[in-house]
């Protein structure tokens, strides 16, 4: 096996396939002629090989990395040059990218990551751009009269590492001629921009109803201040068009684009969703939504709520995986925030220490920064409940809460936990739920905020508003990670009105949803203990031992929740399951 360090450039024709459909002879002779009349002449001009093509792209090898970027920026002024009097819908725009990578050598093929990191980045090149990674970045120096734009750690495609990524700017005199190619820095939060959705249906008037479900879309995504969303003014002037998504992500300057389409069937609406991260147009999440006509209004409506609410934890889920793979010397405040929340949700002694070092080094850089606070507060409530009552883990636990709450802040889901947090540990269910309210004001589409108002209210035995506020968060968010929260909150609220057949069942899904939980089973084995299923109760205790070793019906009844007549109540129940009534040592 033969291997050696080489640059390689990767370069295909943008909507190939689409040009190929609308006229497949002269899209043939189109890329034959440019690739006889310049890119073949400048590949060889400047010592390169092209060892492989393919339909509408190819792959070349240099020996000097100076002369793979030379080449690449000759070949898109000439792309430029010769695309000048071509209507747009027929240009064949080129995206290239470089690597420098070690490579195999079989032949005159070349194989290896080298070549695959290649391909990638000209994967999410713009049309008429090239990308480079830092390798070829730091290589050519100001060896050439170039820019480059710095665009970070990207995930790219079946590559197992972050790659930093380098966007290749020429002609500095004419920032025109580059026009669309570089983009906006993003915001320093999550950024989204909401195209217009697509017509499916023969109906002209669905579209209208289209229009109106994408301006709502536009505007409650806009009330929660942990976003930033692009009006619709600039995310309409892409209707009609066929889109490139990592064009528009760069142009509008955000992180995700929102995309979809409306379809009537009979007497029913059918809307799909696609969220897609935009650098790599690769796909985060999508689903289908679906209602009857008859009240066209009330349809929207409830179609608005439900995509908002799943958008927020896709967008959680995408941003914390980002800030995962992103290189330990380029954090910053929010970055450490979001590496520390994945490990705050698994809710183990082990995970928690974890979520705090993140956090604690976040209020570092940023010490007024309030969700940190509120997570440091989440994580040293947890510690305290589960790790033996540590006076000291309260009070900080507390100091954290309280700096959210007493300093107005307007950031929702900071104050949905620190309500949350000062709620468990003072007992003071007024001024948590007033602070759930305001939280829920500010965005009323977070199953977060809904799911800590609904625990909230039934640790206070409010369960009408407990069972609401669950519904609610779950029908916002069906599949969120979080969904503990409202189902543990429904089992409460069963439990405290007798019907103990939902509160098995609540309680059930609330284990599903997070095993790991030592108190979820205890509202299980109560349940089943007030139906008088012994053995079954039994069984749950058992579980209870294996997930919270040491956890006694003292620790349970310290939480110090619901009224006397209810703790009295369920620890009977739990001792009559063989939950043991204390133990000398802490868990």
């Amino acid at each position: 096996m033969q291997r050696r360090l080489t640059a390689i450039l990767a370069a295909d024709v943008v909507g190939y396939s689409r040009l190929m459909g609308t006229d497949e002879a002269a899209t043939h002779q189109t890329l034959k002629a440019h690739r006889e009349e310049l890119i073949q002449g400048t590949i060889v001009e400047h010592q390169g090989r092209i060892f492989k093509l393919t339909g509408d792209g190819m792959l070349v090898e240099f020996p000097s990395v100076v002369n793979a970027v030379s080449c690449s920026v000759a070949i898109q002024r000439g792309m430029r040059e010769r695309n000048l009097n071509v209507p747009s819908n027929r240009r064949a725009e080129f995206r290239i990218g470089i690597n420098l990578g070690d490579v195999i050598v079989e032949g005159e093929d070349i194989y290896g990551d080298g070549v695959n990191v290649a391909a990638r980045l000209e994967a999410i090149a713009e049309p008429g751009g090239i990308s480079i990674s830092a390798a070829v970045r730091e290589q050519v120096g100001d060896r050439l009269d170039l820019s480059f734009d710095d665009t970070g750690d990207q995930r790219l495609k079946n590559i197992a590492w972050p790659v930093r990524v380098f966007r290749v700017r020429w002609e500095k005199s004419d920032p025109a001629a580059f026009a669309g190619s570089v983009p906006l820095s993003l915001p320093h939060k999550p950024s989204i921009a909401v195209l217009p959705f697509t017509n499916m249906s023969d109906d002209p008037e669905q579209g209208y109803f289209a229009d109106g479900l994408v301006d709502d879309l536009i505007t409650n995504l806009s009330k929660n201040p942990g976003l930033f969303v692009i009006a619709r003014n600039s995310s309409f002037t892409y209707r009609g068009q066929a889109v490139d998504i990592r064009k528009v992500a760069s142009e509008l300057g955000v992180r995700y684009v929102l995309e979809g389409s409306v379809r009537k069937s009979s007497n029913r609406l059918r809307i799909t969703v696609q969220l897609i991260e935009g650098a790599g147009a690769t796909h985060v999440w999508a689903d289908k939504f679906e209602g009857q006509l008859a009240d066209v209004f009330d349809l929207q409506d409830r179609l608005t709520e439900s995509i908002v609410g799943a958008i927020e934890p896709s967008l959680r889920r995408a941003e914390i995986e980002r800030a995962i793979s992103k290189r330990p010397d380029r954090l910053d405040a929010y970055d450490l925030y979001l590496r520390a929340v994945t490990f705050t949700y698994a809710n183990t002694a082990t995970a928690n220490d974890k979520a705090l070092w993140y956090l604690t080094q976040s209020l570092q850089v940023d010490p007024g920064y309030a969700i940190a606070h509120a997570y440091s507060a989440w994580c040293l409530e947890q510690r305290f409940f589960r790790q033996g009552f540590n006076p000291a883990d309260r009070t900080v636990a507390l100091l954290h809460a309280e700096t959210v709450l007493r300093h107005g802040s307007e950031e929702p889901q900071a104050l949905a936990i620190a309500a949350f947090v000062h709620a468990n540990l003072t007992h003071d269910y007024e001024t948590a739920i007033s602070a759930l309210d305001r939280s829920l004001a500010l965005n009323g589409n977070s199953a977060l905020a809904y799911g800590f108002s609904a625990l909230v209210a039934a640790h206070s035995e409010q369960c009408e508003r407990a069972a609401s506020h669950a519904l609610k968060a779950l029908r916002l968010s069906p599949h969120d990670q979080l969904n503990y929260h409202a189902y543990a909150a429904l089992a409460q609220a069963c439990l405290l009105t007798g019907q103990h057949e939902n509160a098995v069942k609540h309680a059930t899904s609330a284990i599903q949803s997070n095993p790991h939980l030592g108190v979820l089973h205890c509202y299980l084995a109560i349940a089943l203990t007030k139906l008088d299923h012994i053995a079954a109760a039994e069984t749950v205790v058992e579980h209870l031992r294996e997930v919270a070793p040491g956890f006694t019906i003292q620790d349970f009844v310290g939480m110090g929740v619901w009224g006397p007549a209810a703790r009295e109540d369920f620890a009977a129940m739990l001792l009559k399951a063989g939950l043991r009534e204390s133990s000398t040592r802490s868990h």
